[in-house]
């Protein structure tokens, strides 16, 4: 699939109207990759990660995650040099609730303590340079405190202001329901992609109550990618790449889908965001989701 064309791709893809006020583009971008090895410290090449928030945004892309975890902080500052002063339409998610004591997966801990939530919001509305973030989300549960303290608290926050949408991340359905009994719950971003859609229950529950489904580690393809699987056959029959199609059929699996692939590469960023113009028939989806 050719990346010539001076189209925006990502608009393709339809829109979703975030917490019913934000329109955005569903096929967005996840800014993870843009920091150093381990999600900690700097990029290794800090001018290629600002060519690709800029191109990201030429392409269509108006919907950037973040989070105060991935550096920590520099993503979000790197955000704010690249993109500041930001797009009317550019809506701009972040999250809150775990900290880091170094690189690699084994060295994240939720902490919900409402005092802490609450410093994390004033330190990544300063470090993106905004008087108002458009969607924070919990970035995980902590456990030894009380969910309604945890969301009661960006709930305050959101009445001073200083939040304008409220999401979760890796939820149940259970925990999900409880969330909205304290908040209203815009978005609920869990792992789910073409080959693990353990979190199918909680993505059926957000189409239903009309929530954004954002799947995070949204490109996986796994036994399906491989030569003369049902993946590669698409995908030579599309002229695309796995990727592409793999983000293709999230696209289609469900319209409150807001897939957000990331890279550090802006050669990969538009192969990624070319995937909004791919479309599979009928057949080939139903042929992708029975293949797992």
């Amino acid at each position: 699939m050719s990346t010539q064309s001076t189209a925006r791709p990502a608009d393709a893809s339809g829109t979703f109207d975030l917490g019913g006020d934000l329109r955005v583009n569903r096929l967005g971008y996840g800014a993870m990759q843009l920091t150093g090895p381990g999600v900690w410290g700097d990029p290794r090449d800090p001018d290629e990660a600002v060519r690709v928030l800029r191109r990201a945004v030429e392409l269509g892309v108006n919907f950037i995650d973040t989070a105060d975890a991935y550096g920590p902080f520099v993503n979000e500052q790197l955000i704010h040099k690249a993109l500041h002063p930001y797009a009317d339409d550019l809506v701009i998610a972040t999250k809150g609730g775990q900290t880091r004591q170094g690189p690699g997966p084994s060295n994240w801990t939720p902490v919900g303590r409402p005092e802490y939530l609450r410093q994390q919001v004033e330190l990544s509305l300063r470090h993106l340079g905004l008087e108002r973030i458009d969607l924070y989300q919990l970035h995980r549960i902590d456990p030894k405190v009380p969910l309604a303290e945890q969301i009661g608290e960006l709930a305050r926050l959101q009445q001073e202001g200083k939040i304008r949408h409220i999401g979760v991340s890796e939820v149940s359905v259970a925990q999900l329901e409880e969330a909205r009994t304290y908040a209203g719950i815009a978005s609920v971003q869990n792992l789910y992609n073409l080959v693990n859609r353990s979190a199918e229950d909680v993505l059926e529950y957000a189409e239903a109550e009309n929530i954004a489904f954002i799947p995070w580690f949204p490109i996986a393809t796994g036994e399906l990618a491989r030569p003369g699987g049902p993946l590669d056959a698409a995908a030579r029959q599309h002229g695309a790449t796995p990727a592409q199609l793999a983000l293709a059929w999230l696209l289609q699996r469900s319209p409150v889908m807001v897939p957000i692939p990331g890279t550090s590469s802006v050669v990969h960023l538009e192969e990624n965001t070319y995937a909004a113009l791919a479309e599979l028939t009928d057949r080939e989806f139903k042929t992708l989701a029975e293949a797992v």
